[in-house]
């Protein structure tokens, strides 16, 4: 009986274990075979070195998240609301990863493999830190833990290295930095406090107009004309925006203060509500824009 509680201690032991949004779950050994239904999901594993085999809405996550680059072998699983049940089973995957949007799925998604569900983004706590919480836990559970800790490392040298750039371009006097992402040419959406944009700012030393977040991603939905208020700083556009043509070249929006005063950039894609590892790839990917203006133009008067 003792040997026999002893065995099970040990086998408990040696088991890898991983925390969700749940609580901890055990596994015997670190999945094979995984399918990410979120884009952050998808970001951590490949930013681990392991290619999901299905993602959500796979070929929208090349058009808009684009880095990491996932591999043409990754499947398309299906909507981020609606994946494809059949596929997924047909996948025979030792791990499914989800997010909120797929609650109410998980029991139906459990008859096809072990669910781990992660709440990255939420108003009560940092998105940031969550997203490098979920990083190490996913580390942990693949036995890459020490691969997650040199890239984080990795992530902050070159943190340091864009703020060098900044600097050398705009001197000691940095600017004011405001993102948005546009919705229409009616309706844009502003980056606010624990918005990702917003922390990658803050790393690279830069700061923003206060702006309380107004949704779980950070951001606040804007009447495109409510811009104007925006008179003392860099705005940023990140792209994809299909229909700036019907917005750029109008009398209202050459009136805004930042783009009669050259204060105006677009972001290439770059995803906004993802890993940990989104943060990096916005700051490069605005660093690059901020480097494209006038050093003295893109400083507020």
């Amino acid at each position: 009986m003792l040997a026999a509680a002893l065995l099970l201690c040990s086998g408990l032991a040696a088991a890898l274990t991983v925390r969700d949004s749940d609580g901890e779950h055990h596994f015997a050994r670190a999945p094979q075979r995984v399918v990410a239904l979120s884009w952050e999901a998808a970001e951590q594993l490949l930013e681990l070195g392991i290619t999901p085999l299905a993602v959500a809405d796979a070929d929208d996550y090349r058009k808009w998240v684009v880095r990491p680059t996932l591999p043409a072998a990754t499947l398309p699983g299906g909507g981020r609301l609606e994946p494809n049940l059949e596929l997924l089973a047909s996948l025979k995957p030792d791990l499914i990863i989800i997010s909120p949007s797929l609650l109410d799925m998980r029991p139906q998604l459990a008859r096809i493999a072990p669910v781990l569900y992660f709440d990255a983004y939420r108003h009560d706590h940092d998105n940031a830190q969550v997203a490098r919480d979920i990083y190490l836990q996913l580390a942990g559970l693949f036995g890459r833990s020490a691969l997650a800790r040199q890239r984080l490392a990795a992530m902050e040298q070159g943190f340091a290295r864009l703020r060098g750039r900044l600097q050398q371009h705009f001197g000691a006097r940095l600017p004011t930095v405001d993102v948005v992402r546009f919705a229409s040419p009616a309706v844009a959406y502003l980056y606010g406090s624990n918005s990702m944009p917003v922390h990658a700012l803050q790393r690279l030393g830069l700061g923003s107009t206060p702006q309380v977040a107004a949704s779980v991603w950070g951001v606040s939905q804007k009447k495109v004309v409510e811009l104007g208020s925006l008179r003392h700083s860099v705005v940023l556009y990140q792209q994809p925006f299909e229909q700036a043509g019907k917005l750029f070249g109008t009398p209202l929006w050459r009136a805004m203060p930042f783009v009669a005063q050259q204060r105006f950039a677009a972001v290439r894609s770059t995803w906004s509500y993802g890993g940990i590892f989104s943060l990096y790839y916005l700051a490069e990917a605005m660093t690059e824009a901020l480097l494209r203006l006038p050093p003295r133009t893109a400083l507020a008067p």
